[in-house]
């Protein structure tokens, strides 16, 4: 697990942004967004060191998930921005720490899911809310560890 830093904060408050820009930048519903976001070049590039060092602004990363999807009117649901901000900034706090990709995170737990602990859970600190949703699902720390050997084995196996 890697410790939140400086670079962390960073990318998670950018994240919170973008995910709260989106309401009003976007036509398509927030979890139409928020599905395209996660599995996007944008969140890939988030997940790897050297995103901080591009210029590169909100509307930039918007801009760039519609270029790679495609507009869309698609969906009615619009979230509520402190909600969608919230959820951001938890989505990218998750995979920052635990050094995980946004895929991972979004196959864990779903934007509609996450939207309802925003209010039990929006006062505490992130830490505390990553832990209390790895609990309900039953996911450990060996989990995380387990998936690692595999893929590293993965690796191996296509080199070897």
């Amino acid at each position: 697990m890697r410790e939140f830093d400086e670079s962390g904060l960073r990318l998670s408050k950018y994240q919170g942004e973008l995910f709260e820009q989106s309401l009003i930048k976007t036509q398509c519903s927030s979890p139409i967004f928020l599905r395209r976001f996660m599995y996007s070049q944008t969140a890939e590039r988030m997940d790897k060191e050297g995103f901080l060092f591009e210029a590169f602004s909100v509307s930039d990363a918007i801009e760039e998930i519609e270029n790679e999807y495609g507009k869309s009117k698609y969906g009615k649901i619009k979230y509520a921005g402190e909600e969608l901000y919230w959820m951001g900034y938890i989505y990218r706090y998750w995979a920052y720490t635990h050094e995980v990709s946004s895929k991972s995170v979004y196959r864990i737990i779903k934007p509609e899911e996450l939207r309802k602990l925003y209010f039990p859970y929006h006062s505490l600190d992130p830490m505390q809310v990553v832990e209390r949703i790895k609990e309900s699902k039953g996911i450990m720390e060996q989990d995380y560890i387990q998936r690692g050997v595999e893929i590293l084995k993965r690796i191996r196996s296509e080199k070897g």
